[in-house]
């Protein structure tokens, strides 16, 4: 029997982490509804906040707190304004991808920063003890600071609202949320408010670091462990509005809180079903309109999935180019021992088993201009039937990657006959949610060896019906040339990746992938000439998810075990900025940007412990600097030295109908 002092306190447990969230989520919708950006380093400005606040209450004998309350909001939103001014206002217009890359790399920026400043161990600090003490009424004891926090956080809700609603600035803002062209056409800069805006919701995240820091310890990983609440709850309430960043935020912290007091074991999943549910019926929100908000829902253009044509196989040049870097992929294993040591191969692997990920992400992002965060569902569902089939099914190496690509394919149509009805930040916001829920249900099932992974299976067999080889029982070869182990799997996965590389080409090269193509350039006018847009989509999602569980096979064949982790969203991130670091719509640029950023990684994470902060810079220059990959870097310097030597050469393309300032 439940008690009603019990639902007292999942009440003001609900609403005092809700409004931490409200305060979270408004930031981001207000950013959103007029800049469309969406800001995946918002969660990292509350964990900046958070120890910001610490150092002052840890530096002020007295009154630290009450400091750090006031100033840290300041400071913050200073850094989030001059972050718009120098960088995010470059990507205005460039499409959400732009936005998603750039946000990303600043989020691992300001992670390393953290780290150096503040070390890597959990941070405390108590609030004032005027508020840090337990309150009776009618008979009810509760944490003070919990009261703090609601009404702290209501007052500040409050004022935002009253500012959106009764001055200038908030009919400005709320104008240029529906429609910032005509706001700027009646001479008002925007831009300034831009800046604004994006100072004010960095602002509001850091005031939720401060109080936050007081009610739980400060770490580094507070940031991320904020920001997938946050996304979901601006969904759940509709892209853009306040209101609905508010009730979500309240909704979600009740939710929570009850689910973890009365179904601790759907604690994980909970928030994720009732945003899917949500965008399936109500795709705009809860109060979400049919304005920029929902807009901004949609498929958005962007220079990152331009296309740029070809395959590194099309043409005589780039023929012999390719065979050439195939070749001296086959030599590697061949000087192992002798020109470098054996982890060369083992790097290798891990290279050839992200670059066939990031092709396979590639068929969606790059050709049909689908941003997927929950991408590593698949290559997570791959790696566990893999494992599953060898210990449960037949130790077959065969058997066990047939089954992954069947399991794969299955859930890919079953994700993908849901996520496809929504398309833009829906379509993200889906796909991780999915990512996640499948991620919390392998940390808590016995069968897939809950948090702790799934390990223990036999050597496989590369062969059927117990016929074959296992490559660390087998020498290929003549001496001094005599291969074993990681040599032969190296080699069975080149196949595999060659093979998987030259069968993409040739889909994206037939009528499906002109289609796919079409649809990425304009939906609408797909869907006009008689294309049955949903359906190829579906397709295309299904195939590029399916080969997305075959790298997570090859990944658990080799390694012989897998964790939840492999579902991380951060993976489908990864795998998102490789395919843009390479060049998408390229096939063979993801797979060089795996390459490139797999080996910055593993290089620099060895010698060098804020690895990420340069990792992050190297994002944002990307953005900045080529926009469509690595593979654009000959084209770049190219133009650059035509610059040098004088104005560029007359062309027959057409220029962007565009007025410049002086004109």
């Amino acid at each position: 029997m439940v008690s009603g002092v019990q639902l007292l306190d999942v009440l003001l447990n609900g609403l005092t982490i809700g409004m931490v969230y409200v305060l979270v989520a408004a930031g981001l919708s207000l950013v959103f509804g007029v800049m469309g950006v969406l800001n995946l380093a918002h969660g990292e400005l509350l964990a900046l906040g958070s120890y910001f606040a610490f150092s002052l209450v840890t530096g002020f004998d007295t009154g630290g707190f009450w400091v750090a309350l006031i100033a840290v909001p300041l400071v913050v939103g200073a850094i989030g304004a001059v972050t718009e001014c120098g960088l995010v206002n470059r990507v205005y217009g460039r499409g959400q991808l732009a936005q998603i890359l750039l946000t990303f790399g600043l989020l691992l920026v300001i992670y390393d920063v953290k780290r150096f400043v503040w070390g890597t161990d959990p941070k405390f600090y108590s609030p004032p003890a005027v508020v840090d003490q337990a309150v009776t009424l009618v008979g009810y004891s509760y944490s003070g600071y919990s009261y703090f926090i609601i009404a702290a956080g209501g007052l500040i809700a409050l004022a935002v609202w009253a500012v959106l609603t009764h001055t200038r600035v908030g009919l400005v803002i709320r104008a240029g949320s529906e429609d910032r062209e005509m706001v700027r056409n009646l001479g008002v800069d925007i831009d300034r408010y831009y800046t604004l805006v994006f100072g004010a919701g960095a602002a509001l995240a850091a005031f939720g670091g401060v109080v936050l820091g007081g009610y739980q310890n400060v770490s580094l990983g507070m940031g991320n462990a904020v920001i997938i609440p946050a996304f979901v709850i601006v969904v759940l309430g509709g892209l853009g509005s306040f209101r609905g960043a508010v009730v979500g935020g309240l909704l979600v912290g009740i939710v929570q809180s009850a689910v973890s007091t009365f179904a601790p074991t759907i604690q994980g999943v909970v928030i994720f079903l009732l945003m899917i549910g949500v965008l399936l019926l109500r795709p705009e929100g809860l109060f979400g309109g049919t304005g920029e908000g929902l807009d901004a829902g949609r498929a958005e253009p962007s220079e990152f999935v331009s296309g740029l044509g070809g395959g590194v196989l099309t043409g005589h040049g780039r023929s012999r180019l390719g065979l050439a870097v195939v070749a001296v992929l086959a030599l590697v294993p061949v000087f192992s021992g002798i020109l470098y040591s054996g982890f060369v191969v083992s790097l290798l692997v891990t290279v050839l088993i992200w670059a066939l990920f990031a092709m396979s992400l590639d068929i969606v992002l790059g050709y049909t201009g689908l941003i997927s965060l929950g991408h590593a569902l698949f290559y997570g569902v791959g790696a566990y039937a893999t494992l599953l089939s060898l210990l449960y099914v037949s130790p077959s190496a065969f058997v066990a990657l047939g089954v992954a690509l069947v399991v794969t394919a299955t859930v890919a149509w079953v994700v993908g006959h849901l996520a496809i009805r929504v398309s833009g930040v829906y379509f993200v916001m889906i796909t991780l949610a999915f990512a996640e829920i499948v991620r919390q249900v392998a940390v808590r099932l016995d069968v897939t060896g809950g948090s702790s992974g799934l390990f223990g299976a036999p050597e496989p067999l590369y062969g059927i019906g117990g016929v074959g080889i296992r490559f660390s029982e087998v020498l290929v070869g003549v001496e001094p040339f005599v291969f074993t182990g990681d040599a032969l799997f190296y080699y069975f996965l080149l196949g595999v990746v060659v093979a998987s590389y030259l069968g993409v080409r040739r889909m994206m090269a037939a009528p499906f992938g002109t289609v796919l193509q079409a649809i990425r350039e304009s939906e609408l006018r797909a869907r006009f000439v008689g294309y049955e847009v949903r359906s190829v989509k579906r397709q295309a999602f299904v195939v590029s998810s399916t080969l997305a569980g075959l790298s997570g096979a090859l990944f658990a064949l080799y390694n012989g075990f897998v964790a939840p982790d492999l579902l991380n969203w951060i993976n489908s991130g990864n795998a998102i900025i490789m395919v843009v670091l390479g060049g998408s719509g390229t096939l063979y640029g993801p797979m060089l940007g795996a390459a490139a950023f797999t080996l910055i990684e593993r290089q620099l994470s060895a010698v060098i412990p804020w690895w990420r902060l340069l990792l992050g810079t190297v994002f944002v220059v990307v953005v900045l600097v080529l926009p469509k990959g690595l593979v654009s870097l000959p084209a770049r310097v190219r133009d650059l030295r035509a610059g040098a030597d004088g104005p560029p050469a007359p062309t027959d393309e057409p220029r962007d109908a565009e007025v410049g300032p002086d004109d």
